[in-house]
């Protein structure tokens, strides 16, 4: 027993016990659920354990996913009839089920969102032809494409990438403006302040359609619909500007 003990509470510290087997190479018997609450008594050890199970249940359904909200979040969602996003019942957070970006993007595709460069990685390409650097690409003067589609290209996503950053910076200010409205709420002499509340996510959420309309705009090509969503853009922009 006390092997037994020194083995489960090593795989659960070391996230590994759902699907172990005896430690015994020719046996592929697994220790059930039971079988383990008799023989670890630790509450802490238990709790990373029923912890463990819950993530792989999780992982497990198709129509569950956790809260993508990068300051952290222990809620499932579920994605049954909710389309690509739905807010967190606990944090309000709008996740997107159909990609790995963190939060929900539209009007830009989950497409448009996986093109972005990585830093992960740190993949290099030619700003003239937009090509790889490596293997073949020798140097930037080696280029054959003309240096003023790859200016024009360069300063494209520099007025856009702007454009992007100052929205998602004017969002976390009307993320923080209601946060103060709401702790001045709670004072005596102030009674209703709903309405301001109301305002700021709506600017909030205004700004986040913006930013993500700079990421949609970068990547559409489409001439004639383009028209007709910078005209709604720039309408969207002013009306957010003045409230």
């Amino acid at each position: 027993q006390p092997c037994w003990r020194e083995y489960l509470m090593t795989r659960i510290e070391q996230n590994m016990v759902v699907n172990c087997t005896c430690p015994i190479s020719e046996c592929r018997a697994q220790p059930t659920t039971a079988f383990i609450y008799s023989i670890v008594s630790s509450e802490e050890i238990i709790a990373k354990y029923e912890k463990a199970l819950l993530r792989h249940y999780v992982e497990c359904c198709s129509n569950l996913t956790w809260c993508t909200n990068p300051q952290g979040c222990d809620q499932i969602l579920l994605k049954d009839g909710l389309g690509y996003g739905a807010a967190c019942s606990k944090c309000s957070w709008i996740s997107c089920f159909n990609c790995n970006f963190p939060e929900a993007h539209y009007p830009a595709s989950c497409s448009h969102m996986s093109r972005m460069t990585c830093a992960k990685c740190n993949h290099g390409f030619c700003w003239r032809c937009l090509k790889p650097w490596r293997p073949n690409h020798k140097d930037y003067y080696n280029c054959s494409a003309m240096v003023s589609k790859a200016a024009w290209q360069e300063k494209r996503f520099q007025d856009y990438n702007e454009r992007c950053t100052f929205h998602h910076h004017a969002r976390e200010f009307a993320i923080s403006l209601r946060n103060s409205i709401s702790s001045i709420r709670e004072m005596p002499k102030i009674k209703n302040l709903t309405f301001v509340l109301d305002a700021c996510k709506v600017l909030e959420q205004a700004r986040k359609v913006l930013a993500y309309s700079c990421v949609y705009s970068y990547y559409n090509q489409d001439t004639e619909s383009m028209d007709i969503v910078e005209q709604q853009t720039e309408s969207l922009e002013l009306l957010t500007n003045a409230l």
